[in-house]
């Protein structure tokens, strides 16, 4: 059953303002009631303006000390953060909502804090249970003047930065039906911790909450996830060749795939996670091979005489895109899964490589070398309709979309610096950097958590 927290509480606690956040965390395993049936709001792709969401300071036990007061700043600050970040509200903080003349009594209130210009109202309380943080939350429509969605969550305090995460993610579902991405993580390969030696790292959607995956002391780089998001392929030199390599994500447990033979690199996964396509070397000439995700049933896909390299497998499962120098210089080709039905996908540009699907399928972004520097490029698979979505001095490379496809994830390199950044698919817009310590790249999105 849905709580209304007590609104004069909440917006009285609004003066306190927002605090700084503690060290990032793992993630969380919430515990959350089904949202009670009530009015749902139904957003079309036109929507013309953010939906004005009133959110005060969070109202607060008196048992929310030491380690638990940090666990509740952290999930405040990442929650606004997060609401923010999907691009569909328009936040109305507590300075805003100081103005509200309140009565004490719900329904009046509520038409208070609708008369500042508000849709919508998230009032939200954290608790305390032994060693773990409590957050209950409940969105109001002010238009109706009722509660129309409450959860209660429960973690451990190193897990708050999820628990944010998950409400962001269930409110932006509730009131839309899109999916969100607050929960989604990035892979990538970083010399953060011993210059000269890569190792595979994980790091929340906003670059925030980066801890480490493989710990070889070895170079390891190009991570690929599986559907699921339950384990990642890479490779590494590890046994001073490149191999391949799985990591399940929960447990860190490494184990072999494909090591035999002198050069087996670029790994990605079929949609059913049952198979991975990857570049191996074969008497010196580098072909697409696919394997079981045992690493039986090689099977080689490519035979030419130019380099065939950096397979990525759509997300239907029906082509296989890869990097090829059979028409003189590297380009994008796509083929299906049993190595037929070739085709060119990338014409502009004199070094096209690091293919990566949209999740709809429909278009590839993929480095492209234009005067002497590498940008990001997104072709259209059916009219090769191409638009390059980055520019200036430094070379943008290995591109990597979100799960929603609004977002780009590609390494910028400038100098002898390499870092994680990310743009707005369609349109360039909004790039930002993820990371900043030691030097970072090979960035792989993943999947929708289950």
């Amino acid at each position: 059953m849905l709580r209304a927290l007590p609104l004069l509480l909440i917006l009285a606690a609004s003066a306190a303002g927002g605090q700084t956040p503690a060290s990032p965390t793992p993630p969380a395993e919430p515990s959350a009631p089904a949202p009670p049936e009530g009015v749902v709001v139904e957003l079309s792709g036109g929507q013309t303006r953010l939906l004005r969401l009133a959110l005060p300071a969070f109202q607060r036990d008196d048992s929310l000390t030491g380690a638990a007061r940090d666990a509740g700043d952290e999930i405040e600050s990442t929650l606004r953060s997060d609401l923010v970040a999907t691009e569909v509200f328009e936040i109305k903080g507590p300075a805003e909502l100081s103005a509200a003349t309140l009565t004490g009594d719900l329904a009046q209130d509520l038409l208070q804090v609708q008369s500042l210009g508000n849709d919508f109202l998230l009032s939200s309380k954290l608790l305390r249970e032994s060693d773990r943080v409590v957050l209950e939350a409940t969105l109001y429509d002010l238009a109706a003047g009722k509660a129309i969605f409450g959860k209660r969550y429960r973690a451990g305090f190193e897990r708050a930065r999820d628990v944010a995460h998950t409400l962001a993610d269930e409110i932006l579902n509730f009131l839309t039906g899109r999916p969100g991405i607050a929960r989604t993580s990035l892979a990538f390969s970083s010399d953060r911790d011993q210059v000269g030696r890569k190792e595979i790292y994980l790091m929340d959607y906003d670059g925030l909450n980066a801890r480490r995956l493989t710990a070889h002391r070895s170079t390891s780089m190009s991570p690929a996830w599986s559907r699921d998001g339950a384990w990642i392929a890479y490779t590494s030199f590890l046994g001073g060749t490149p191999a391949l390599y799985l990591a399940e994500v929960a447990s860190g447990r490494k184990s072999p795939l494909i090591t035999q033979g002198r050069l087996n690199i670029s790994p990605t996964f079929s949609p059913d996670g049952s198979r991975v396509a990857f570049a191996r070397s074969l008497d010196g000439n580098i072909e697409i091979f696919t394997a079981d995700r045992s690493g039986a049933g090689l099977r080689q896909l490519t035979s030419s005489a130019a380099i065939d390299t950096n397979p990525a497998w759509s997300p239907t499962g029906n082509e296989i895109a890869f990097t090829s120098s059979r028409a003189g210089s590297p380009q994008i080709y796509v083929m299906d899964p049993e190595g037929t039905n070739l085709r060119r996908i990338s014409y502009d540009g004199d070094y096209n490589d690091n293919a990566a699907w949209s999740p709809d399928g429909t278009k590839i972004a993929y480095s492209s070398r234009r005067n002497g520097r590498f940008q990001i490029a997104v072709t259209d698979v059916i009219t090769l309709e191409t638009r390059v979505i980055t520019s200036g001095s430094a070379s943008s490379e290995d591109p990597t979309y979100s799960p929603d496809g609004r977002w780009i994830a590609f390494a910028r390199k400038e100098g002898q610096r390499s870092q994680v950044w990310i743009l707005k698919a369609e349109t360039g817009e909004g790039a930002r950097a993820l990371t900043n310590q030691g030097n970072n790249d090979s960035p792989s999105w993943s999947p929708y958590p289950p």
